[in-house]
């Protein structure tokens, strides 16, 4: 998530929209080891991304799909939504290069197991 929460950081600040209404903050939990990312784009509505270790799985809300629980897959590592297969980071880049009329958003989670 930290990986995450700093490529969103400079996103906006690279984007001018850092200050403009858009912002990302991540909370982690008193144990360290869930947390909530929260990432706000103003008028475009709020993505919050809350990792569960406990079940090994994503939740993700998101102003366009709603939401949706991503489980990891250890051969494939990556984050997928057992419903249609669809990876968390490609739901991302997707949704966000819409919401921020940005097509260069490439989001890599590093498909680590580690939450």
């Amino acid at each position: 998530m930290d990986r995450l929460t700093g490529y969103l950081e400079e996103l906006l600040e690279d984007s001018g929209e850092q200050g403009a209404g858009f912002d990302v903050e991540y909370s982690v939990s008193s144990c360290g080891k869930s947390g909530v990312l929260t990432l706000d784009l103003g008028d475009n509505g709020t993505f919050v991304i809350n990792k569960q270790p406990p079940n090994k799985q994503i939740w993700l809300s998101s102003p366009l799909s709603g939401p949706k629980r991503y489980d990891y897959d250890p051969t494939h590592r990556v984050w997928f939504y057992h419903r249609d297969g669809t990876l968390l980071r490609d739901l991302l880049n997707k949704e966000l290069r819409v919401l921020m009329s940005n097509e260069g958003v490439d989001i890599d989670l590093g498909e680590e197991d580690e939450l």
